[in-house]
């Protein structure tokens, strides 16, 4: 039998990545993960390949213009077909030395959602995407950008969707 010990981790801890980074910048208090003590999540009312699913990432979809005192960042709705050529995420955080953004469906699966759409494994993938830029603040994330990605689900009568942060 092989023996498949490792003296270290083979993937990428983020937790650690973002502990560190934080801490390098010299903030006082570690970063502190969101955390809720009833899991805001329901279980789908019918098949997935009954389902109408949506896709919501934390990548821009094009690049937005800095303001004087920090740029905005406000969830969005766009097009699916428009996303195909890639969105917009240089500036944003990530772990560039060990992956990249070259490939759409690793943070965007279009594609492959409209892939299992054809097969029937979903029953169709939403006409537009939603995206919440990174923004750090568990409270602007919940008090703002949620209700408003939870409003654009609605109009597009959504059963469910897949989140993929960046």
């Amino acid at each position: 039998m092989a023996d498949d010990r490792r003296t270290h981790r083979s993937h990428v801890s983020y937790i650690d990545k973002s502990r560190g980074y934080y801490g390098a910048q010299g903030y006082p208090q570690a970063y502190q993960w969101a955390y809720h003590q009833e899991v805001p999540f329901a279980a789908l009312e019918k098949p997935l390949a009954e389902s109408r699913i949506g896709l919501v990432t934390t990548s821009f979809f094009e690049r937005k213009v800095a303001v004087a005192g920090g740029g905005t960042k406000e969830p969005y709705a766009a097009r699916c077909d428009d996303a195909l050529g890639g969105l917009y995420n240089k500036d944003l955080f990530w772990d560039k030395d060990n992956t990249h953004t070259d490939d759409l469906d690793t943070y965007l699966p279009i594609n492959r959602l409209r892939e299992f759409a054809a097969r029937g494994r979903i029953g169709s993938l939403a006409d537009r995407f939603y995206g919440v830029p990174t923004d750090y603040s568990h409270r602007r994330t919940s008090r703002r950008d949620a209700p408003q990605i939870l409003e654009f689900a609605r109009q597009d009568e959504l059963d469910a969707v897949v989140l993929v942060p960046l």
